[in-house]
């Protein structure tokens, strides 16, 4: 069989090397370069902690196992500590708990001393604040992974090509035909798009709906602040979130921080205003010790790919099976078991765990509005 994947981030590479696994003539189509679109941007937290419906849950919390199934220098096994302090935090934290722990997945409340020694950076913060670990979360260096699931592409043959904007996407009985902005034509038996936020468009020439959330308009829900500090000597050995501010380690030193009640100021089109750099710094500050002089060495506005509804698309959008797109906010999560659901898809073997995802949800009305911006730790 030939495939023409498009797009080269994490999910795009995940699907690539999946469909090479199952023999597949596959050319990955990057309109720039792997990884550089939403994919450059995440906080990359691996976890299945705050995802509803439980048809959501249940397809994250199995894309976390099969994270532990492809261990790599990615790839931090470390978990997730969370630390509640004001009365609205610790309530919405021991409701997730209970609803956690009754479908099974591994979370435990712990001491204030246990917090110290998993992470003894932390500044101690006010007596009666409340601790959960979840032992099983994790978090990757996107682009790594990145670079491994391509590189298992194209070691088992695939062609990849950059600067290869789509333009045209022609079906067919026989096939299908995708053309990119110089002119070149590449034809397959079946196309995957894995194009994230620019779902909506390079569907759309398939004559496809699937519609996204534009970053442009729709605020916190697809707009976060990232902040990358200098390399620092602070310990810090995982996921840490809390009241106002979520990080994790970047590798070299550098931490990565979030503080998503700041995300509502979030613009694509400008940079990180200067008072929200120094509202995220003031915070860590208050996290963890060993962070003085800390500097800022990069500051982004992150862009989320999220659907219409908020939640994952996965399926063919046309009647001859030949174009099958896949578009989810939780692409770092999701990369790992995507590689064999959708390659199995592309084969005729139906996936029930992504049988509640289908684009067709959009066309049929069935589909439910984007979720509010999460007013806690949300997800990746």
């Amino acid at each position: 069989m030939r495939v023409v994947v498009i797009g080269a981030g994490v999910v795009g590479s995940a699907v690539a090397a999946g469909l090479t696994r199952r023999g597949a003539q596959v050319t990955v189509l990057e309109a720039r370069t792997p990884g550089s679109g939403t994919t450059s941007t995440s906080l990359a937290w691996v976890n299945a902690n705050n995802k509803t419906p439980k048809e959501y849950f249940d397809l994250n919390h199995a894309a976390v196992w099969a994270h532990h199934q492809l261990p790599g220098d990615w790839f931090f096994p470390t978990g997730n500590l969370e630390l509640a302090v004001s009365d609205e935090h610790k309530e919405l934290l021991e409701a997730r708990v209970q609803r956690l722990a009754g479908m099974g997945y591994p979370v435990e409340r712990i001491t204030a001393g246990r917090a110290l020694t998993l992470e003894p950076d932390l500044v101690p913060p006010p007596p009666g604040a409340e601790y959960v670990f979840f032992p099983m979360e994790a978090h990757v260096q996107p682009l790594r992974l990145v670079g491994r699931l391509l590189g298992e592409a194209r070691d088992a043959g695939a062609v990849i090509a950059c600067g290869a904007e789509v333009t045209g996407i022609e079906t067919s009985p026989s096939g299908v035909e995708v053309t990119v902005a110089d002119g070149r034509a590449f034809g397959g038996d079946v196309v995957v798009t894995c194009t994230g936020r620019w779902t909506q468009g390079v569907a759309g020439l398939a004559g496809a709906e699937v519609p996204m959330l534009d970053p442009v308009v729709s605020g916190a829900v697809t707009n976060g602040f990232l902040v990358t500090t200098a390399p620092l000597p602070a310990r810090l050995s995982r996921v840490l979130h809390t009241d106002g501010l979520n990080l994790r380690p970047e590798g070299g030193g550098r931490l990565l921080l979030q503080s998503l009640p700041l995300d509502g100021r979030a613009d694509p089109a400008v940079p990180v205003p200067g008072d929200v750099l120094d509202s995220i710094m003031s915070r860590l500050h208050g996290v963890l010790r060993a962070t003085d002089g800390v500097t800022v060495e990069r500051a982004v506005v992150g862009r989320r790919a999220m659907p219409g509804d908020g939640l994952t698309v996965a399926g063919f959008v046309d009647a001859g099976r030949r174009v099958y797109t896949v578009a989810t906010h939780s692409g770092v999560t999701l990369a790992p078991l995507l590689m064999g659901e959708v390659a199995g898809e592309v084969y005729g073997e139906e996936s029930a765990l992504l049988a509640p995802f289908r684009p067709s949800r959009f066309a049929d009305g069935t589909a439910g509005p984007a979720p509010a911006p999460a007013r806690r730790p949300g997800q990746q």
